[in-house]
């Protein structure tokens, strides 16, 4: 007989999809809102989007910590609710500001962008891999509701922003009141034997998280990350680029809308399938296919003209994601202390992606001005595949770790 859905796999299947609700009606658009809307350049968009790297980066590293000291309990995510709720008025505040003084709005409107969901869902994707490794569901089987809530909004983002831009931030802020309903239902409480297994009589402690930083495997899942979190760069301003490419912006505006939509449509059968293939490949191959792939989206990307071939470029992105984001948690939790999970993932992936968006957003918005699109697609594609290559020799095999051999720095 078929076993019932639990109620812990529902609960948070919500949660992503309307966290991804709030975030895609909200940012789906951000770049095109700040170009046509709020009249900024390239250059002073890569701005904001650095600003946006920054505070994500610090809220990151506290973000994983704190919820590894959290455990199971929901204070965190209490917190992040709030900001989802807020989030329609906060972008209204920031359209004020920018207004007034660019550098001033790009403060407010990166610190906010990135503690709420560049930050936000780092904390709310580890805390769902630890219900489901305590469970008897997979990651990817609830993380493609999240794809699927980003589809759903990206689908009307760009007609509403035909018509009014400031009704995506409405549906945003009626999104995060939702997630406060379904967040209130959750409760989740870890089988003893498993609570004892990973989080153990000894609580996280700073000199634990701190001794990630001697192992050398850190390094080398950092090394990789470097490489592939570049793809958060290309997608930033990629809207402009789509939009660029049709007779009138409004019907470019409303064509990335349907072309996201279905891309993250896609991403959510990804996700479906993406557990299958990491556990067929292992979680080192899985990681590799990922960044191979991201490394032909965007070389693609600068050599292919013309919206419908660009709009293929883009669709990849729907197969590399999921299983990047799935064979992810699994090298870590191959790899590392279950305990450390949240602090792994936030500081070992989220947070490289936001320390490289700080380097990189402001440079791209430069390269973009100056040589074009496409050229600077090809620059990024061409270090992706660098990068990755070089990981095949740096990233562990496929095995198993034991607690030993997270006390112990050895190899690679």
């Amino acid at each position: 007989m078929k076993k019932r859905p639990s109620r812990s796999y529902l609960l948070l299947s919500a949660l992503l999809f309307f966290f991804f609700v709030t975030w895609s009606s909200s940012s789906s658009l951000l770049s095109i809102w700040l170009h046509q809307e709020v009249g900024l350049k390239a250059s002073e968009t890569g701005i904001i989007f650095s600003v946006l790297s920054v505070s994500a980066l610090f809220a990151q590293v506290f973000y994983g910590f704190i919820q590894d000291r959290l455990g199971l309990r929901k204070n965190l995510l209490w917190f992040i609710t709030a900001l989802l709720i807020l989030s329609g008025p906060a972008y209204l505040f920031f359209s004020y500001l920018l207004s007034l003084n660019i550098l001033l709005g790009s403060v407010f409107g990166g610190l906010f962008i990135g503690m709420t969901f560049n930050g936000g869902i780092g904390v709310l994707e580890s805390y769902t891999e630890r219900v489901a490794r305590q469970s008897t569901f997979e990651f990817g089987r609830v993380r493609m509701w999240g794809s699927l809530g980003w589809a759903v909004a990206t689908f009307f983002a760009g007609l509403l922003f035909n018509i009014n831009p400031d009704l995506n931030f409405l549906v945003a802020s009626c999104s995060g009141l939702v997630f406060f309903c379904l967040l209130a239902r959750l409760k989740v409480a870890a089988p003893a034997s498993m609570e004892k297994l990973e989080i153990g009589a000894k609580k996280v402690s700073l000199e634990d998280a701190l001794r990630l930083l001697t192992l050398p495997r850190f390094w080398a899942l950092i090394f990789f990350v470097v490489g592939t979190c570049i793809y958060g760069v290309y997608d930033q301003q990629f809207p402009v680029y789509f939009s660029s490419q049709f007779p009138t912006l409004r019907e470019g505006n409303a064509m990335f809308g349907y072309l996201n939509s279905f891309q993250v449509f896609l991403e959510a059968a990804g996700m479906f399938c993406a557990p299958w293939l990491v556990n067929k490949i292992g979680a080192k191959n899985g990681l590799i296919f990922a960044g191979m792939v991201m490394a032909l989206r965007m070389i693609a990307s600068g050599l292919v003209e013309g919206p419908l071939l660009i709009s293929i470029t883009k669709l990849l992105h729907a197969l590399e994601l999921p299983v990047l984001l799935v064979a992810i948690f699994k090298y870590n939790s191959l790899n590392f202390d279950k305990r450390l999970s949240s602090t792994i993932y936030l500081v070992g992936f989220a947070c490289t992606s936001s320390v490289i968006g700080t380097v990189l957003s402001p440079l791209a918005g430069f390269s973009y001005e100056k040589f074009g699109f496409a050229q600077s697609y090809l620059i990024m594609g061409i270090m992706v595949f660098c990068t990755t290559f070089i990981s095949i020799f740096l990233l562990r095999p496929n095995k198993p770790s034991t607690e030993q051999s997270f006390l112990q720095p050895g190899a690679v």
